[in-house]
C-alpha cells in the first residue's frame, strides 16, 4: 500500500509541475520562475593578447610594494601571465627569445605586455612593459614596483612572452 501511495504522489507532483493541477474542476497552471538571463564572462583568451597584457599588468599593480617575489623576477612575470615553471631564470627566457628570433635587442619602446630584460646577474632580470615607457618588476627599490625604462644598467631588450 505504501508503494502505491508513493507512486500516486509522484504522479500528482509530476502532473502539477509539468501540466498543471486540476482541483475541483479548475486547473491551476504550473508556473516556473523565469530563467535567469545568460551571463558572459570575458576571459583573456577570448579577448586576445592586449587583454592578457592588461591582466598581467593588473597582477603586478595588485602586488605593488610587495617583497614576496624578491629574487624571483622570472617567476613573477610567469605568474602575472598565469604560468609557472616555464624558465629557470630571466636570462634563460631571454636566450630562448634570441634563439627563436623574437628578441628586440636594445629597443626601449616595448609594447604593452612585452617582457623586458637586463643582464644584471648570472640569472638576468625581467620585467613587464606597460607600453608607455614604463615597466613593472621585482627589485624596483627592493620590491615590486613600476619604473621608467631602462632603470637598471645592462638593458638587453624585449620580447613577447611565449607562454
Amino acid at each position: 500500500m505504501t508503494s502505491s501511495i508513493s507512486r500516486a504522489f509522484t504522479r500528482l507532483i509530476a502532473t502539477a509541475v509539468l501540466g498543471g493541477l486540476s482541483l475541483g474542476g479548475s486547473a491551476i497552471a504550473a508556473t516556473a520562475a523565469p530563467a535567469p538571463a545568460p551571463t558572459t564572462t570575458a576571459t583573456s583568451t577570448s579577448l586576445g593578447p592586449q587583454s592578457r597584457a592588461d591582466d598581467a599588468i593588473a597582477w603586478f599593480a595588485a602586488r605593488n610594494g610587495s617583497t614576496a617575489y624578491q629574487g624571483y623576477c622570472e617567476k613573477a612575470v610567469e605568474n602575472a601571465y598565469g604560468k609557472t615553471g616555464v624558465y629557470a631564470s630571466a636570462i634563460a627566457n631571454w636566450n630562448a627569445a634570441v634563439r627563436r628570433g623574437a628578441a628586440h635587442r636594445g629597443d626601449l619602446n616595448p609594447p604593452k605586455g612585452a617582457l623586458v630584460f637586463w643582464n644584471i646577474s648570472q640569472y638576468g632580470h625581467v620585467g613587464l612593459a606597460t607600453g608607455d615607457g614604463y615597466f613593472w618588476a621585482t627589485s624596483v627599490n627592493g620590491r615590486i614596483g613600476k619604473a621608467k625604462l631602462p632603470y637598471f644598467s645592462n638593458y638587453l631588450g624585449w620580447a613577447q612572452p611565449n607562454f
